[in-house]
């Protein structure tokens, strides 16, 4: 484990002169340029847009990659970026890519059920989950007034396996019902505008996709935050091909997240300035739906074991339910972080800055 390196929030004073600097000197240029290849490339996979990948964008923004001696590409999947449009998010282009990275910020319910039922699937180790609670929402048409009235309705999510997916699902089942039985569920049908366009009738959606659904008319219907369902949410995982040759850039990674996990709590115009550059929002009240729910990620990200219980019974085929939760995971490396203090340290840096 490298010796920790000091948390600071990137000035935008201090990179400009550091950035005169180097024009001015073309040695001081070569120099960079010579520290810029001994980073370690690492390819990340955002996958879909929303509250959870902050910390990571935060990360490339503000320096913390490279303070943690890697050489990060990161981008937003073409599929993500055209299912967020419903939602009025409009990823900028540059920002878009299709790859398969090393690490992969995701759900790792829907990770898991993918490795577990597609053949070509990535296998992928969950290192941590930074959103174990779900905080969706369930968005209805404006004439459904009562969550009852959800009963025999079309209830739209993403794919199978998908956070709101699993969401829904759980919500269904705290109401009585049986969501194969007491409502018709509808892949590729989340989003506002899938009830605009009357595919559905109702879809678990994030704070951003309220937002849109809220100026559209359509109503909240149910927070789910208030009923606690545990789950494997996003967080980091990693192909379990590659971990075992490359720990020490996984360890460096995890270190990289705890910190912007830090930066994105304690500095909000930080954050804003990173989700207007890799989400295209501007909107104010936007902006601060999103925070809002993002700074309530755990300071902390071990592996949702309790999450992965509670996945194992909503998708109950072989391959999955014959694992125990502890498979799919790897804590070691938040766990040398909280226990070593570090964790806590960023904290208490940034307490006495301020």
């Amino acid at each position: 484990m490298n010796k920790a390196l000091p948390f600071q929030t990137l000035r935008w004073s201090g990179f400009l002169l550091l950035a005169a600097s180097a024009l001015a000197l073309p040695g001081a240029a070569r120099a960079q340029d010579g520290a810029a290849d001994k980073l370690i490339p690492l390819t990340v996979e955002l996958g879909d847009v929303s509250l959870t990948k902050l910390p990571f964008i935060m990360a490339a923004d503000n320096g913390i990659y490279v303070r943690n001696g890697l050489k990060v590409s990161q981008f937003i999947t073409p599929g993500a970026a055209q299912a967020v449009r419903g939602s009025g998010v409009i990823v900028p282009p540059e920002n878009v890519k299709s790859v398969v990275g090393e690490i992969n910020i995701g759900g790792g319910s829907p990770t898991m059920v993918r490795m577990t039922s597609v053949a070509t699937a990535p296998h992928r180790v969950i290192l941590a989950t930074t959103d174990d609670v779900s905080r969706f929402h369930v968005i209805s048409r404006a004439d459904i007034t009562r969550p009852e009235d959800l009963k025999g309705k079309r209830i739209g999510y993403g794919n199978l396996g998908a956070l709101d997916h699993f969401s829904m699902v759980m919500f269904l089942r705290s109401m009585g019902w049986n969501p194969e039985r007491d409502v018709s569920m509808l892949s590729s049908g989340n989003g506002p505008q899938s009830i605009v366009k009357g595919l559905v009738d109702a879809f678990a959606g994030t704070d951003i996709a309220l937002t849109e659904a809220k100026k559209l008319g359509l109503r909240d219907l149910v927070d789910l935050g208030p009923y606690h369902f545990v789950m494997p949410g996003s967080g980091v995982n990693a192909l379990a091909e590659w971990l075992p040759g490359n720990r020490d850039t996984a360890a460096r990674f995890m270190k990289a997240t705890v910190e912007a996990i830090a930066l994105m709590k304690t500095d909000k115009a930080a954050a804003f300035a990173s989700m207007s550059k890799w989400y295209g929002i501007t909107d104010p009240v936007k902006l601060e739906a999103v925070y809002a729910e993002a700074a309530r990620q755990p300071s902390k990200p071990y592996p949702s074991i309790e999450g992965l219980k509670a996945m194992q019974t909503v998708y109950t085929w072989r391959e999955m339910t014959s694992r125990k939760p502890e498979d799919f995971t790897d804590p070691s490396f938040v766990a040398a972080l909280d226990q070593s203090g570090y964790i806590d340290g960023l904290y208490k840096k940034s307490a006495a800055a301020n």
